[in-house]
């Protein structure tokens, strides 16, 4: 049996109900400055990095849908392995037989080469968690811009698949997301585990990651209008 979506994420569910399933993202620009990317590429990571990486990984919860109980099990962070792992996204959630209905299927987030993330940069999996972007689909470049065709934004990007909860962990830090790419690609064992494709619609989710549905990226500052100062 086909699992339907988690809870904590049917808001996703309810944006690819609503949607047309056209169109594309419009976003704010947004530096990813501030931290040195070079640094990580290029020389070992620090034990401080690998284990904040380690620890948001564990507190975030990756392995509620890309497997393992804990960083014991054989199965960590080893992607769908099971058919009653997929998840339906789209009314059919809720209504058998509704459309439009996708399955959507974790992908192996160990570092094997062939099947896994072993073959993208660290760059490519910070672009991933920051603009949600498809790291086999997006090249290894500093993007400056959530605007497609500007700052090496894809002029028709190609999204993670629902339930990723991206839009929510592109507000961390750079520093906090190139821990998690640090820890992906050279703290955990690689599993060999090939994960079929995600199904999708033809504009790969462009129509449901729009501003008006996820926020802007920046945040709005503090107080934004449905926020208020604390009180002395």
């Amino acid at each position: 049996m086909t699992r339907t979506f988690p809870p904590a994420r049917r808001y996703l569910v309810w944006l690819i109900s609503v949607s047309s399933l056209a169109g594309c993202v419009q976003q704010s620009p947004a530096a990813v400055g501030g931290y040195n990317f070079a640094s990580t590429q290029n020389s070992q990571a620090s034990d401080d990095q690998i284990l904040l990486g380690r620890s948001l990984v564990l507190n975030h919860d990756c392995a509620g849908c890309h497997g393992g109980a804990s960083p014991e099990s054989p199965d960590w962070l080893a992607g769908m392995k099971r058919p009653d792992q997929e998840y339906l996204i789209g009314p059919c959630a809720y209504s058998p037989g509704a459309t439009p209905c996708f399955k959507t299927r974790a992908r192996n987030l160990t570092p094997d080469n062939a099947t896994g993330l072993g073959r993208f940069s660290e760059r490519q999996i910070f672009n991933a968690l920051r603009y949600g972007l498809r790291p086999e689909d997006t090249p290894d470049v500093e993007i400056t811009s959530g605007t497609p065709g500007v700052g090496n934004f894809p002029r028709h990007p190609r999204y993670l698949a629902p339930p990723m909860p991206w839009p929510g962990w592109r507000h961390m830090s750079d520093k906090e997301l190139y821990a998690i790419a640090a820890y992906l690609k050279r703290a955990v064992k690689p599993a060999v585990n090939k994960v079929p494709e995600s199904e999708g619609p033809p504009d790969f989710w462009a129509s449901t990651y729009t501003v008006d549905q996820i926020g802007p990226y920046p945040a709005p500052p503090f107080p934004a209008a449905s926020e208020r100062a604390p009180r002395p």
